[in-house]
């Protein structure tokens, strides 16, 4: 019978033989290392390169930077480099759409700001025509006026003086002071001349005044002060004894300026009478009434300048002095 064996001791125990007819199983062959590889000096060697190898490109991995850390961005820059996750049913899908879809406040809100966008850029454009365009065409139209009077004259195309049709030119005026050359056509109907750079002579009805060539009277004329050529635009600026002459097809005729009423009714008719009240003259003679809006941009008002002939000069003596300088 074998001896007993203390469980509880750490000393080094004998060992037992083996009972009767049973064999130890034979010891495990341990693995061959770098050192035992088989083939002589020169295959151990190539083995334990071969392994060093394998741990330098191990250790050079943990040593490389960022390596540890390169892990979990990647995979979330990945994630998010592929956008949203797609819905993964039909509800979730409603869902999603329901909630990309604006509003109705957001729809609102957009529409009203494209309508004030769109009225806006409306009113800067129709600015910009009447103050800038309309100017450009009316000087046009006025120029082409002129040329055609003039080249009428040349021709001696003569007609019976002061009989004109409605929107016909028959004269030139001169403003020296203000660099003004501009064609005056017969009547003041705003489209077929004021707004065609002109100026209109007051010749119909009521409103009928006398022709330069005659002998005495109110020779009386409007335009704009602003858009459509604006001739009158600084008439504001005269000054008394400035020099404005009127070319006819047989003479010049020149006046001065006398006087200037800055503001009135448009109603107050009596400024183009032949003797108007406020100008300082005391009596018939041969005068010119000018006549335009104000303020500025506005027809609130009109404005009166005055002159008086101071000379009349055929046009076969040639230019008179003002227009000489």
């Amino acid at each position: 019978m074998p001896p007993l064996v203390d469980a509880e001791t750490m000393a080094l125990r004998q060992a037992q033989p083996p009972p009767r007819g049973e064999f130890p199983l034979p010891p495990e062959r341990p693995r061959p290392s770098a050192g035992d590889a088989p083939g002589g000096r020169a295959a151990r060697r190539k083995a334990a390169r071969k392994a060093a190898g394998r741990a330098g490109r191990r250790a050079a991995a943990r040593r490389a930077p960022g390596a540890a850390r390169a892990g979990p961005p990647a995979v979330a820059n990945a994630g998010a480099a592929t956008g949203p996750v797609a819905p993964t049913t039909r509800l979730a899908a409603r869902r999603a759409e329901r909630a990309r879809r604006p509003g109705v406040a957001t729809m609102v809100s957009r529409g009203l700001g494209e309508l004030f966008i769109t009225i806006g850029v409306l009113m800067l454009l129709f600015v910009a025509y009447q103050l800038w365009w309309t100017n450009i065409i009316a000087q046009q139209q006025a120029r082409e006026e002129r040329e055609k009077l003039q080249k009428q004259w040349a021709q001696d195309d003569r007609r019976a003086p002061g009989e004109f049709e409605p929107g016909e030119g028959f004269a030139i005026m001169y403003i020296p002071k203000l660099d003004v050359v501009v064609p005056v056509a017969e009547g003041i109907d705003k489209r077929n001349v004021l707004d065609r750079g002109m100026v209109g002579h007051y010749g119909t009805g009521r409103l009928r005044t006398a022709m330069p060539s005659d002998k005495r009277g109110n020779f009386a004329v409007a335009g704009h002060r602003n858009t459509h050529g604006e001739p009158f635009r600084y008439i504001n600026r005269l000054q008394p004894g400035d020099p404005i002459v009127v070319e006819t097809q047989d003479a010049y005729y020149t006046y001065e300026m006398a006087a200037i009423l800055p503001e009135t009714l448009p109603s107050n008719i009596g400024v183009i009478g032949p003797v108007p009240p406020g100008s300082g003259f005391t009596g018939p003679g041969r005068y010119l009434t000018m006549t335009t809006c104000t303020p500025e941009f506005t027809s609130k008002y009109r404005m009166i300048v005055w002159g008086k002939m101071v000379e009349e000069r055929p046009r076969s003596q040639g230019k008179p002095d003002p227009l000489v300088k």
